[in-house]
């Protein structure tokens, strides 16, 4: 650590999205000090992203009141593919045109403080084993249900990244084979069948078809916003249509968390992300009772399978404790 940081010095945890940078400085204890936000406005290119990144972090250490000479490291938290070790980001699907960019390196270079880059469902997952729904486990799966399907590993209390950093992809587990065709290539993956994607793409279908159904009402007859959100009031409404999907989504999830179960045989699953924020205990309850019908032994004790309790926070707390970790270690 350089002058005037200590062990107890603040980390700044940064969630990189498509849409938007969110930046927290944060204390050893967990609490939020102080944040910021910026538009990531991806179309201008990397280099404006990464300049976006480390004036989002400084503006958080501002809005803390905290130098950042005083601040110990910046955790980001990135989607997609990357490598953790050497802090670059592959590729990601929400950044056109990012390929090999050395993350870490860059956004250090500007600020003049050590960074460390890990995957953002990963870190959502750390931030909940540790601060979250999941505090207390040892061996945890988080599973995060929104416009893709991701997750991530913490196994005898720490996160799990794979021999080829690829660890936690649950989303791309096969679970309908020869089904609807994955944003990766492949067909009947969890993601095809079981994301708000997919539903969507089921729900506009049905309506297409002459399906009753509450969300022209709710959306708009072009169905321009068929958010988590509104998919809940329809379910809560009686939609029958929106019933359906979603709970055909459910039971894919179920049939998912069976096999990870009977694979790892974790504490806890924690599910997070938009459908899961929306609709709470309704929508976990029948991917539950699904799991229970595919677990082995059949005379299982129930699993614990709960909701994710750090909401939007939950990619910059994980970032943090990242950098509270690599920078405690190295």
């Amino acid at each position: 650590m350089g002058t005037g940081q200590s062990s107890s010095s603040p980390v700044v945890g940064v969630d990189l999205g498509g849409t938007k940078i969110s930046a927290a400085v944060v204390s050893r204890a967990g609490k939020i000090l102080g944040r910021a936000r910026k538009r990531t406005k991806a179309h201008l290119g990397a280099a404006e992203v990464l300049a976006r990144i480390s004036l989002a972090v400084r503006q958080a250490a501002e809005d803390a009141e905290t130098p950042m000479a005083k601040v110990a490291a910046v955790g980001i938290g990135a989607p997609g593919p990357l490598d953790p070790s050497s802090g670059v980001l592959l590729s990601a699907p929400n950044l056109p045109g990012w390929h090999d960019v050395p993350l870490a390196r860059e956004i250090s270079e500007a600020l003049g403080i050590p960074v460390y880059v890990e995957n953002d469902v990963n870190l959502g997952t750390l931030s909940e084993h540790v601060l979250g729904a999941g505090r207390g486990t040892k061996d945890m799966v988080g599973v995060f249900v929104g416009t893709g399907v991701g997750g991530g590993l913490i196994l005898d209390g720490r996160l799990r990244s794979g021999a080829r950093h690829a660890a936690g992809e649950i989303g791309h587990m096969v679970v309908a084979a020869g089904g609807p065709y994955c944003g990766c290539g492949r067909q009947g993956c969890l993601e095809a069948v079981a994301s708000r994607t997919a539903m969507e793409r089921d729900l506009r279908a049905g309506i297409a078809a002459g399906r009753e159904s509450l969300l022209p009402e709710l959306a708009g007859p072009r169905l321009k916003r068929l958010t988590s959100s509104v998919l809940a009031r329809a379910w809560k409404g009686g939609c029958p249509l929106t019933r359906e999907v979603v709970g055909r989504a459910q039971w894919y999830l179920g049939l998912h968390a069976a096999s990870i179960v009977n694979l790892l045989d974790p504490e806890m699953l924690v599910y997070g992300g938009g459908m899961t924020e929306a609709m709470g205990e309704e929508f976990l309850a029948p991917i539950r009772e699904v799991a229970l019908q595919h677990l082995m032994p059949k005379d299982s004790a129930p699993i614990r399978l709960a909701a994710a309790k750090l909401g939007d926070d939950a990619g910059v707390l994980g970032a943090a404790l990242l950098a509270q970790q690599r920078s405690t270690t190295e």
